[in-house]
């Protein structure tokens, strides 16, 4: 699994939040897995998003989020969801 936060840089405080709930979440689902801060503006985000809103969240290639900050219960269920 591959989650990834997409934002502007330097992040600012919504795509930071999104950063840490991210974190937290698979903390509480009990999952070692890396959370990657990517830039939207860079040409490969771009080129394969196509994020128009940020922040984004993108769990295995699937945007399951853009331009809002999800709550880590949030983030937490759609993982689980996703396990399954």
């Amino acid at each position: 699994m591959r989650i990834e936060v997409i934002g502007v840089e330097p992040p600012c405080k919504k795509c930071t939040k999104l950063l840490d709930n991210a974190k937290e979440a698979l903390n509480e689902v009990g999952l070692q897995i890396e959370v990657v801060k990517l830039n939207a503006l860079s040409d490969e985000v771009v080129e394969r998003y196509g994020i128009v809103m940020t922040p984004a969240l993108v769990i295995d290639g699937f945007i399951v989020s853009e331009g809002k900050v999800l709550r880590k219960e949030q983030i937490a269920r759609i993982i689980k969801d996703m396990v399954k």
